[in-house]
């Protein structure tokens, strides 16, 4: 009795972490279904008295948020293929082919790291406007043609690859486009779900760079068009709260799905880095 009470204890504790965690988000989901009006009320209520969809429908019909909502899957998903595509190749070769220069590179961009992404808005905003970039999507996704962490983490992963594997390749007469695609990627697929999963949530949840590179409000994605609709609609309350789920939901589903390789690939980078 004595050594299984440490643990109900601690099963209480988790469980009520939890519930703080949580209750925020549902009571955001109960909101949205109120009536307009019903959750400035006080005491606030936590569940609707009569459920509607009137504001879901109101921002799909009235406020264009289809469209933002467009914009987000499209910019998100683009930006999470580009980004493997320039990140993962650049990783595997930091970490198993020799170049000049390659560890002195390396560390210069681990240290480029550490910076603020934030200083460097300005002269990629100015350099953009200089090609012509403002206000497309080319020019928002260019911040994610590359991620310094996703080229880590590739980087300490695929230093776990045996050298003797990518050798008999090799000796068979495999071309290093083969190695690559043959043997290298299927090795890397659970640091590949778990970079996909990082670099989507992040470009989905950016707000600073397509608020400052994206001037036209047809172009706006969810977090933007969510901040212009509540400088419009301060007071409703509970079209706010139907608008952050729909801006939530997607990317709650997608960790969800994704959740146990996600956890697979962080877990095996950790061990194997």
């Amino acid at each position: 009795m004595k050594h299984a009470l440490p643990k109900v204890l601690l099963n209480i504790a988790v469980a009520l972490i939890g519930l703080i965690v949580l209750f925020p988000l549902a009571w955001m989901v109960s909101v949205s279904f109120m009536s307009a009006g019903e959750a400035a009320t006080f005491p606030p209520p936590l569940l609707p008295a009569q459920p509607t969809l009137e504001h879901y429908r109101d921002l799909f019909a009235n406020q264009g948020m289809g469209r933002y909502l467009w914009n987000s899957v499209a910019l998100a998903g683009l930006a999470t293929g580009l980004c493997l595509l320039v990140t993962v190749p650049a990783g595997y070769a930091f970490a198993k082919l020799s170049f000049t220069g390659r560890d002195r590179l390396f560390q210069m961009l681990v240290g480029a790291w550490v910076i603020p992404a934030q200083i460097g808005t300005l002269p990629l905003f100015l350099m953009l406007k200089q090609v012509g970039l403002v206000n497309t999507y080319a020019g928002a996704l260019v911040p994610w043609l590359t991620s310094i962490f996703g080229l880590f983490l590739v980087r300490q992963y695929a230093l776990s690859i045996p050298d003797e594997m990518l050798e008999a390749a090799r000796v068979d007469g495999a071309s290093e486009r083969q190695i690559f695609t043959r043997v290298v990627l299927p090795t890397l697929q659970p640091i590949l779900v778990t970079l996909a999963l990082f670099v989507f949530v992040g470009s989905w949840n950016d707000f600073l760079w397509p608020l400052i590179i994206l001037t036209d409000q047809s172009n706006y994605t969810l977090p933007v068009a969510l901040a212009t609709l509540s400088r419009e609609h301060v007071q409703d309350i509970e079209m706010m709260m139907a608008g952050s789920v729909i801006t939530v939901l997607p990317v709650l589903i997608l960790f969800l799905a994704l959740q146990r390789y996600y956890i697979r690939g962080m877990l095996a980078g950790s061990v194997k880095g």
